[in-house]
């Protein structure tokens, strides 16, 4: 593979003409593996191209979609200034830069989605499209028997004073000094079911997000990694969408 010049390989790739991307470079836009690039200079279509601190796909180029079962211990950020381990550690190159959508906080673990899609994020995490999430939560402490009803009404968080979207749960075990929930949710604010528990007089021990939308982790094992098909991804925008529209009524 030879070099060529980038205003070229930007019009291969659909962006724009040549005299656009000459412009575009005079304007310092273009980038190159990270550097501001001159005009007249050459490098290979595989290198990574911005334009505006965007990356430039190729026409023929999908999107990335994965789903990660997140252990617990890794924080869901690009990187971390205190050398901590995050998702990205999880990540096979092969899959180029990704982001991830949403997060689950440190101790949290299960289902979490990675994209290069910025539309596809936005559906997902906007509150007027989001989807069901679901998960499984273990407490310390029995039921105290108005717990489902009380999350059902949509429960007045008292630590971030704010009452929070009804949720879906039910109880899936109960010990004498412990209880397990399943609880669904559809916005879901930061460590919002969490602060739920709190509120309800418990204290999580563990936090598991199985689901969502239509999309279960199932039986993937802690760490793996898979792509979506292209069913999933478009049964998942289908949902989000409706739920828009469901919401407008």
């Amino acid at each position: 593979m030879e070099k060529e010049r980038i205003q070229k390989i930007l019009s291969a790739m659909g962006y724009c003409s040549r005299r656009k991307a000459e412009e575009l470079i005079q304007e310092g836009r273009v980038q190159v593996n990270g550097e501001t690039i001159p005009l007249g200079f050459s490098c290979y279509e595989t290198d990574e191209i911005l334009v505006d601190g965007k990356r430039i796909r190729k026409k023929d180029e999908k999107h990335r979609y994965l789903l990660l079962n997140k252990p617990r211990g890794y924080i869901c950020t690009l990187d971390d200034p205190q050398g901590r381990r995050t998702i990205l550690d999880l990540v096979p190159k092969k899959y180029g830069r990704v982001f991830p959508v949403g997060r689950l906080d440190l101790d949290s673990s299960g289902l979490l989605f990675l994209t290069d899609d910025g539309e596809f994020s936005n559906l997902v995490m906007h509150p007027s499209t989001s989807p069901e999430k679901e998960y499984i939560v273990k407490v310390t402490g029995a039921s105290h028997g108005d717990e489902i009803d009380r999350l059902a009404k949509g429960l007045y968080i008292t630590r971030e004073g704010y009452t929070a979207s009804p949720a879906k749960a039910r109880i899936l075990e109960e010990g004498e000094d412990y209880c397990t929930f399943s609880v669904i949710i559809n916005e879901g604010k930061k460590r919002e079911v969490r602060r739920m528990m709190q509120t309800l007089g418990h204290q999580v021990l563990t936090l598991n997000r199985v689901r969502i939308g239509n999309i279960v982790l199932g039986r993937m094992k802690v760490g793996e990694i898979r792509e979506l098909t292209d069913a999933e991804v478009a049964e998942l925008k289908r949902i989000c969408i409706e739920n828009k529209k469901n919401k407008k009524r």
